[in-house]
């Protein structure tokens, strides 16, 4: 029986994703975990849907969902709302955070809701800074006390815990795990949380920048203030 979805979102990782998917499908087979690896990607322009599909011929517990791009947000949660396990891990497909720290998480997961690798010595400009900032605050306000990095893309979710929270979370949402974040602290539910050491992305483009990412935190802001106050 499967115990673990890793839903992975891709946009234009060429370079990096096949290492990406062999180091995970590595790490969980020598943690003995039964798991499906859902890569989602979100209409990548580049050649990473070719290699995703070479990939799909090595390891059977690969699943490719090639989908039109929506954004990082929605293909989140949409892999979220398609997982059929106990187990939820999400993670990003840039390799700044390795599988080789998972078994921190699942090892300890029997005795948690939410389990979260923090970002340690991330290296990012002012304005992710900033943004990171007013997430962290929105959350403690807007929710309560519980979680650090409240946007991290290295959590496992017990599925049990999260399933009617993630169903009422609009599609659209740009940050859907700052939201599920919030939800756990208001919740009281089971949290742990980790330092996991980040090694900044040599291959690739961060694709939100500058105006963008100013216009994108806002979007961010107000949909999980909105969702609060839906939710109270």
């Amino acid at each position: 029986m499967l115990e673990l979805t890793l839903v992975m979102p891709v946009y234009n990782e060429e370079e990096i994703i096949s290492f990406v998917i062999q180091d995970w499908v590595r790490e969980l087979r020598e943690l003995e975990v039964d798991f499906i690896l859902k890569v989602y990607n979100d209409g990548s322009k580049d050649n990473t849907l070719h290699i995703l599909n070479q990939e799909d011929k090595k390891h059977p517990e690969l699943h490719i969902i090639d989908k039109p791009n929506s954004g990082h947000g929605p293909t989140i949660l949409q892999g979220y709302r398609e997982a059929d396990t106990p187990w939820i891990l999400q993670v990003d497909s840039d390799n700044e955070m390795r599988a080789k720290h998972f078994g921190i998480l699942w090892n300890n997961k029997e005795e948690f809701d939410l389990l979260i690798g923090i970002r340690e010595s991330r290296k990012q400009p002012l304005s992710r800074k900033i943004v990171t900032a007013i997430s962290r605050a929105t959350v403690k306000t807007f929710f309560g006390k519980g979680v650090t990095d409240v946007n991290s893309p290295y959590r496992l979710i017990r599925k049990e815990a999260f399933e009617n929270i993630i169903r009422t979370i609009r599609q659209d949402t740009f940050a859907p795990n700052v939201i599920i974040s919030g939800m756990a602290a208001k919740k009281n539910l089971r949290i742990f949380e980790t330092d996991i050491p980040v090694k900044f992305r040599t291959t690739g483009e961060v694709s939100i920048k500058k105006w963008k990412l100013f216009k994108s935190a806002v979007k961010s802001w107000w949909q999980t203030v909105i969702y609060r106050l839906r939710n109270s």
